[in-house]
């Protein structure tokens, strides 16, 4: 295949690259702040002997037309602009300060670069709270409207879906909002599912079932524990136990599929400060059903063992390649960190197999257009 350029904003750890670069494109550079995320991308990059190159500093201090000279391409050039800005802002699980969290105005990094690239197509990902989340006057729904106000006076004409990792092959039934803006009019139709639901999959085009968490962990094996002294350098393929023993005790207490404030029966000494209120909170996985969203939060629970899920076992949940390697921290699920563990940098990623669905359409796009 002709290879067609591209340009990663927030790249993360490089799950929504991925699918991207297996769709057919070359990604010229990626840029992402968190040290570790650039370790686990500048560690893909050799693996896979490609010349990306890898910024590791704040996008607002990088100059586009800078960038795009060193990149050695023109205005209009590059076939697509993607990236998935930080989510938290506009999450409906978090606060959902939207502009006034420091990281929400960040969502309009991606018009500052379109403005001086002009890609023919943009790929943006985002929490379905964006779709409601208030602007500075508090009008909900302002914030996405601006951005596609701003789309429109580019030139773009937007498209965007909810989609469903489950829908496209991912053991996971985590819903995000895609938007495709192409440059002048819009073709572009968003790929059809592939998946769905047990019950209904045989009665819908012949659909296959969605992938269950044992379908996804199998053939994995005993993980390795970590014990004090031991580093992530010495377990490059990250299936870690973090569980301490305490908190082995607790899992030991919740059924599969089963959250462990909904064990009402417990000891306080078990359940601490849970509340029946708190009903999402340490799930144990099912072996038969698809999971729960990854949350950067909590790290949820091995379907049969009493212990946490690993880094690897995430990122089969994610639809990461077996060879695909994080670098960073492997950390307990409780405390405040600077730069992003591995749990955290599987949770705030695109599932690949997503980002490759929505990119192979959108390098169909662009052949039939001959752009």
């Amino acid at each position: 295949m002709k290879q067609l350029q591209a340009l990663s904003l927030f790249s993360g750890a490089g799950g929504m690259d991925s699918g991207v670069k297996k769709a057919g494109f070359d990604i010229l550079a990626e840029i992402e702040l968190d040290q570790y995320c650039c370790q686990t991308l500048r560690a893909a990059c050799e693996r896979e002997k490609r010349n990306t190159l890898v910024i590791e500093n704040d996008i607002r201090q990088i100059d586009p037309h800078t960038l795009m000279k060193d990149l050695n391409i023109k205005p209009g050039e590059l076939e697509v602009l993607f990236g998935g800005p930080p989510c938290q802002p506009f999450s409906l699980a978090g606060k959902q300060h939207s502009l006034n969290d420091i990281r929400g105005p960040l969502l309009f990094e991606i018009i500052r670069f379109a403005e001086t690239f002009k890609p023919k197509v943009i790929f943006l990902e985002q929490v379905k709270g964006l779709l409601s989340a208030k602007g500075k006057d508090g009008t909900k729904g302002d914030v996405f409207q601006t951005f596609l106000l701003e789309l429109g006076r580019l030139g773009y004409t937007p498209k965007w879906q909810v989609c469903c990792a489950a829908d496209y092959g991912v053991p996971q039934l985590r819903e995000r909002v895609l938007v495709v803006a192409t440059y002048g009019q819009n073709g572009f139709h968003f790929p059809e599912r592939t998946h769905a639901p047990k019950e209904a999959a045989h009665n819908l085009f012949h659909l296959k079932p969605y992938v269950t968490v044992g379908e996804a962990l199998a053939g994995l094996g005993k993980p390795t524990p970590k014990t004090p002294g031991t580093t992530f350098f010495e377990v490059p393929d990250s299936h870690v136990d973090v569980t301490p023993p305490r908190d082995r005790e607790r899992i030991a207490n919740v059924p599969e599929g089963f959250y462990l404030a909904s064990q009402t029966q417990l000891d306080k000494s078990i359940l601490c400060n849970l509340s029946p209120k708190d009903t999402t909170k340490y799930l144990r996985l099912h072996r038969e059903r698809p999971s729960n969203t990854l949350r950067c939060g909590e790290i949820f629970y091995h379907p049969t063992e009493d212990r946490y899920l690993t880094p690897r076992e995430y990122m089969r949940l994610h639809g990461y390649d077996d060879d695909y390697l994080l670098f960073g921290p492997i950390r307990s699920r409780t405390g405040t960190v600077k730069n992003l563990d591995q749990h955290r940098q599987v949770a705030n990623s695109v599932p690949p197999p997503l980002a490759y669905a929505v990119a192979k359409q959108i390098r169909g796009f662009l052949n039939e257009q001959n752009l």
